[in-house]
């Protein structure tokens, strides 16, 4: 979501500010703002120079350009909206006397701080939150107390989710950080230090980072960075050389990432698989050390996920209970921990998330520890995320980076871990006799060849994509497993393109949406060959004899035809319980191709955010 950038140094650090921003543009946003102390001389007085903006950050550095901002220590904030519209006087940095605070995050009692604050003579400009915060460091700040000691004292008395970094005037030569709830990291660099909210920001810099934990509070100087627990007690973080690249995250000759991302599928795929490539079974070491044990002792699974990777985990329910004989609930991690739930402390909870920082996600798993699930396992894209590292077992999915909001390599190499977890607990309950194990094996090594030719469709859909574009309403429709993959197609259309989009079984039409069905409602079938095709064949003529326009993505050997009102695309392989993975890719292209037609921004939809780090 929101995305923070601090730096320390002996140089002007106004660009590398800037350019830490640019890399977290992709988290989404709707306002900018960087905030320097311009320097730490012997017996000179910093002074604090803020800029903001509600464009993008493009505009913000030709802002900060032609007042020649120029700072050595400083803090810079691309903000998402939660409280207050986006505008200048909302956006971050947040002053407070020669205090100023950038915040990613929720302050969930901030009008009680608000009325406390006020009562002690402190004016509030903004309506955000996080106001509250930078007059709350400066209260501290004028007790007497460091910097350090002042953002320590005023962290414990916030209620709700937050990552903040602030500097103050009355001591330039450190900055300081906390984090509860949203994700923080520091960068180590040689005399000059950093901290971000995501690795990216700082690939331009340094590649030794340290990840804090919940409840950190760190401080940041020229020679080095101290770190103090919840507790006030001194801790040492591990360092890590983060393997994130500045090609990772370039363009290079797409036109968009999200365009990128769905042509980097057949390789993301293939990296996820890699440890099963040449091997001759799978094994629950995948899961890590403790996973044969905690395997054999479930008897259930709980997915918890939001979004897109709620979409996988619907998909991963009929996989688990059809091959593994696991009964499988999925769960929207929002709802979840807002509801009473009967637990099963022998159930094993999957998390799904790409950034693993979902802040619904991560209190789900907690509100699931709290009723005494044992086992977690996270399913995720991020080594060092806060799922991860609060999750018994683990499985990356070595997607990469993932930059466009509208996620895609990020699903099917979801997915592609999921059917791997199926095979592993349907072996270890009896259910994968060798010989079908062997031939999910030589599927799984044939996906990242087979999502190539998928993406020879390309050119069909992007035909399919003009008539699309000039639309407002879709419906979409799949049976059986192939239904959550409707559900994905109708999100990624809603999602860039902005075409209202719903999906349906199909089984489901005549029992109330076939009376949206008109020559103006398009229908999105998705039609493998498999135990249900005859079925949703029925479906579909349900479709033609209302008059609404069809458009079928179809196995080779499905015997679709074309015909008047009737569009077909031909898949070039049945993939059979991998079919799910395969059908996905033209759904993506032809949200994506929709979205070109009709102008808008593919990789920034309004109102989205890439991380969702607050509820």
């Amino acid at each position: 979501m929101c995305g923070i950038v601090g730096a320390i140094a002996k140089r002007n650090i106004v660009p590398v500010l800037i350019e830490g921003l640019k890399r977290l543009e992709y988290r989404g946003y709707d306002s900018a703002g960087v905030a320097v102390l311009d320097g730490m001389a012997a017996g000179s007085r910093a002074t604090l120079r803020r800029v903001r903006s509600t464009g993008r950050v493009a505009e913000l550095e030709k802002l900060a350009g032609s007042q020649g901002l120029a700072g050595v220590t400083g803090i810079a904030h691309t903000r998402w909206a939660t409280h207050g519209v986006p505008s200048e006087k909302n956006a971050h940095p947040h002053l407070s006397g020669g205090v100023s605070v950038v915040h990613n995050g929720i302050i969930e009692n901030h009008e009680e701080m608000r009325r406390r604050l006020r009562a002690k003579g402190y004016e509030f400009v903004s309506d955000t939150d996080t106001e509250v915060i930078a007059h709350l460091v400066h209260s501290n700040l004028q007790s007497g107390a460091t910097l350090f000691d002042a953002v320590r004292k005023s962290v414990v008395e916030l209620v709700g989710a937050y990552a903040i970094a602030v500097v103050s005037e009355s001591d330039p030569s450190r900055l300081v950080v906390a984090r509860h709830g949203a994700p923080l990291l520091l960068g180590l660099g040689e005399g000059e230090n950093f901290a971000a909210s995501d690795t990216s920001a700082l690939i331009q810099v340094t590649q030794r980072v340290v990840y804090l934990e919940d409840g950190d509070c760190a401080e940041l100087t020229l020679d080095g960075v101290r770190i103090s627990d919840s507790g006030g007690k001194a801790v040492s973080r591990p360092v890590h050389m983060s393997q994130l690249t500045a090609d990772a995250v370039e363009l290079g000759h797409y036109r968009h990432y999200m365009q990128k991302e769905i042509f980097e599928q057949p390789m993301a795929v293939a990296n996820t698989l890699e440890m099963v490539t040449g091997a001759r079974s799978v094994s629950p070491q995948l899961f890590g050390a403790e996973a044969e044990g905690i395997f054999r002792d479930v008897d259930s699974v709980l997915i918890l996920a939001c979004g897109t990777s709620y979409h996988a985990g619907m998909v991963a329910r009929y996989w688990l209970e059809a091959l593994a004989g696991v009964p499988c609930s999925v769960e929207i991690a929002s709802e979840y921990r807002y509801r009473e739930s009967v637990p099963n402390p022998k159930g094993l909870v999957i998390t799904v998330s790409q950034s693993g920082e979902t802040a619904d996600t991560i209190a789900a798993l907690q509100y699931a520890k709290s009723l005494g699930h044992r086992y977690a396992l996270s399913i995720c894209n991020v080594p060092e995320s806060s799922l991860v590292r609060a999750s018994n077992l683990r499985f990356l999915t070595r997607a990469g980076p993932e930059i466009g909001v509208a996620s895609t390599k990020a699903f099917t190499t979801q997915l592609a871990a999921l059917v791997l977890l199926t095979m592993t607990l349907a072996k270890m309950r009896g259910r994968l006799p060798a010989a079908r194990e062997a031939e999910l094996l030589h599927s799984l090594r044939h996906l990242p060849r087979a999502l190539e030719r998928v993406l020879h469709v390309e050119p069909q859909v992007k035909m399919w994509s003009r008539k699309f574009a000039q639309l407002e309403h879709a419906l979409f429709l799949g049976r059986g497993i192939h239904y959550p993959i409707a559900m994905e197609g109708a999100l990624k259309l809603k999602e860039i393109s902005y075409i209202h989009a719903e999906a349906y079984a199909a089984g489901e039409l005549k029992h109330g949406p076939l009376a949206l069905v008109d020559e103006n409602m398009p229908v999105i079938a998705i039609a493998p060959k498999d135990a249900l095709l005859e079925k949703l064949k029925s479906n579909l003529q349900e479709v033609r004899a209302r008059g609404g326009e069809l458009h079928v993505l179809a196995d080779e050997d499905t015997r679709m035809v074309a015909g008047d009102g009737v569009h077909v695309i031909r898949m070039p392989d049945h993939a059979g319980l991998l079919s799910p993975i395969l059908h996905t890719v033209p759904l993506q292209l032809l949200a994506y191709h929709a979205a070109l037609e009709r102008g808008n921004d593919v990789d920034k939809p309004r109102n989205l955010a890439k991380s969702v780090t607050v509820e």
